[in-house]
């Protein structure tokens, strides 16, 4: 059976300190408790780069620009009713604050730290690889 594939972007924002933001899902969502990279899915015509510059202001109230946005990795994963496939880019600029626009709560966690968040299933094998490049 072909499973529906959900491309979503997503975005290890990286402060000056060198943690990482991470967003726990609010009740009601899938995943509801959970803590994941930033972003959301891509509409038709949009680029990741484009769905990460929207969701970060709709998600967090930040504005960053595509030149801001390094390519990191991706995960691939099949959920049991649809394949996730998630490119996660790097960030270190952005203007304003973030602060939760969605009802989320929001964290910074230093790359040993990341571990300690428990996770969607797509999100864990992207730990190790940002933990190296941090």
């Amino acid at each position: 059976m072909t499973k529906k594939i959900i491309l979503v972007s997503a975005v290890a924002l990286i402060d000056v300190d060198g943690r990482v933001l991470l967003a726990q899902r609010p009740e009601g969502k899938s995943m509801a408790g959970l803590w994941e990279f930033p972003g959301g899915k891509v509409e038709p015509g949009e680029s990741p780069e484009a769905a990460l510059i929207r969701e970060l202001k709709e998600e967090l109230g930040i504005e960053t620009w595509s030149s801001c946005l390094a390519p990191l990795t991706f995960a691939s994963h099949a959920y049991d009713d649809f394949h996730l496939l998630m490119p996660l880019f790097a960030c270190r600029r952005w203007e304003g604050t973030p602060q939760p626009q969605e009802g989320q709560t929001l964290a910074w966690a230093r790359g040993n730290e990341l571990r300690n968040y428990e996770m969607p299933p797509a999100d864990v094998p992207l730990l190790p690889i940002l933990r190296d490049w941090l």
